[in-house]
């Protein structure tokens, strides 16, 4: 649910480089940044504890209570961009940045559509599509919402919903364009075959023409094998009688 807070213990780190990020890796931890109001702090998150923080109700925009070094104090956060592995899937790298609860930030926020297979377009075999996935949201950090409900139940085909269609809840503010396209309903794209060119029909008429000449020359050249063959029978025939 939006609002909700995770505690988030990490270990400072004071060596740095692309060899001790890979040392911590092998290790099921995950090297990170966390940014605030003063220097940057680079720090380190178990794996497994980092996955848990980020799969809750509220998922990425979860706020971290960051604890560094179990000293008690904590830094309430928010993940700001993350790197996955591309063959293993797990997370590489992540950065967080401090955020004051009384104060907005901007956030992206996923659309879902619901209602897709009771639309009348998609039941006249129209294709529904959501070229629009994500929209940014201004909020209060504890007031993000998970993600934006899109009812599209309604939806004929050549249908469009836009982003004013949107329903942002109470405390949040939509940030881009209104027009912009979130789902359509279009017509089933039908395979037409072109009309021949008039040059094509005549080379396929005049392969036509070839082809039955070649046809009749055969026809011609078997009937006159078959004409001799019976002409060397009857002269065998012959031979044998008057022998």
């Amino acid at each position: 649910m939006a609002g909700e807070r995770t505690k988030l213990v990490v270990a400072q780190r004071e060596r740095l480089g692309s060899a001790e990020s890979r040392r911590l890796r092998k290790e099921g931890l995950v090297p990170g940044v966390l940014y605030g109001s003063g220097e940057p702090v680079s720090i380190s998150i178990a794996e497994r504890e980092l996955r848990r923080a980020l799969t809750g109700a509220a998922g990425l925009h979860s706020i971290l209570d960051v604890e560094i070094d179990g000293k008690g104090e904590t830094h309430a956060s928010i993940l700001k961009e993350y790197q996955v592995d591309p063959v293993r899937g797990g997370v590489t790298h992540v950065d967080l940045h401090e955020v004051r609860l009384d104060k907005p930030i901007q956030a992206s926020v996923s659309v879902q559509l619901h209602g897709g297979d009771d639309a009348p377009g998609v039941r006249e075999g129209g294709v529904l599509s959501q070229p629009l996935r994500e929209v940014r949201v201004e909020a209060l950090p504890l007031e993000v919402p998970e993600h934006l409900d899109l009812d599209v139940s309604g939806m004929e085909i050549g249908g469009t919903l836009r982003i004013s269609d949107l329903v942002a809840p109470e405390g949040s503010t939509l940030l881009d364009d209104p027009e912009m396209v979130v789902a359509t309903v279009t017509a089933p794209t039908k395979v037409v075959e072109p009309e021949p060119t008039e040059e094509e029909l005549a080379a396929l008429e005049a392969e036509g023409e070839e082809g039955a000449e070649g046809e009749e020359g055969a026809e011609g050249e078997a009937a006159e094998g078959a004409a001799g063959e019976s002409e060397a029978e009857a002269s065998g025939d012959e031979d044998t009688a008057e022998g």
